[in-house]
């Protein structure tokens, strides 16, 4: 990727004024290589580089203040992080918090009542079982891509189509759960858990690509912060993040489908077992992956 020459003209007009200090200098070296990061991730969303040097700076804020952190502390003054975390705060939209309030009231709705449905409280028919946790999927759905979309302290919002991707992955395990519910509870007959498993299936398929090809969101004064701080293997080997999301559709699909032959040849008590044993299996490839040697050991 080509530098992004706007950077280092933008920097020097940001420190116009600021006694160029050691530490001033660190620190200009230091902000100059995480506005080269944010730029080329802007970039990479279609913004040219211009306009991607300019926002990242406006994302910066007054290097100022950022001098006074490195500083000696003050009385009464907050330290490191925690500095940093309030004067970068991001307060919730007043939309996105009705928003909040109305998926979460949905989804609450719609489960307490296909539950009161299912168990015989409510005279409903299977269709309008059904349809309640329908509406109950889909709006944890979208409680789930509408957060991911916003912007919080320490992340950038997420790309629309991204985080849709969320949300849809959220209303397949949330709906195949609730049919597998209905199923349980006696109120749709066995062939029920196919679609349960279908949905549940897709569900980790695709929560499983979206894990594993999401970027750095991060803001560039979150990562200086967290720069001195050991990374997970993942972090550090992408391609692990992306061979156990594989592996995670491998083992969830050989366990859903040894769930359906279970249910339609010895019978539906059997898939707790199924289950029990592909979650172990899981968790010991996760363990596997996150603690395992590294690859440049």
């Amino acid at each position: 990727m080509t530098e992004n020459i706007h950077i280092h003209r933008l920097l020097d007009e940001a420190f116009h004024g600021v006694d160029m200090t050691p530490d001033a200098q660190d620190l200009k070296e230091e902000v100059r290589a995480n506005l080269m990061a944010r730029a080329a991730e802007l970039e990479s969303t279609g913004r040219t580089p211009a306009d991607a040097a300019r926002e990242a700076v406006t994302e910066l804020g007054d290097v100022r203040d950022l001098l006074e952190d490195t500083g000696p502390s003050s009385p009464g003054r907050l330290d490191g992080y925690a500095a940093l975390q309030q004067r970068y705060r991001v307060r919730p939209k007043p939309g996105y918090v009705v928003r909040v309030v109305v998926w979460s009231a949905v989804a609450v709705v719609g489960i307490t009542l296909g539950i009161l449905s299912a168990v015989g409280v409510l005279p409903l028919v299977v269709g309008g079982e059904i349809a309640l946790f329908g509406f109950a999927s889909t709006a944890l759905g979208m409680l789930v891509g509408d957060s991911l979309a916003q912007e919080t302290t320490t992340n950038h919002p997420m790309p629309q189509n991204r985080a849709g991707g969320y949300a849809g992955a959220t209303f397949l395990g949330a709906f195949g759960l609730g049919f597998g519910g209905l199923v349980a509870l006696g109120a749709l007959p066995m062939w029920g858990v196919v679609f349960a498993a279908l949905g549940i299936i897709a569900s980790i398929i695709l929560f499983a690509f979206l894990g594993a090809s999401q970027t750095n969101r991060h803001k560039a004064w979150t990562r200086q912060a967290y720069q001195n701080e050991p990374q997970n293997r993942f972090e550090r080997e992408p391609e692990a993040a992306a061979r156990f999301g594989i592996y995670t559709v491998g083992i969830w699909t050989l366990t859903f489908a040894a769930i359906a032959v279970l249910v339609f040849t010895v019978g539906w008590w059997w898939a707790p077992v199924a289950f029990a044993v592909g979650f172990a299996l899981w968790m010991f490839v996760l363990a596997r992956m996150l603690f395992g040697s590294d690859k440049s050991a």
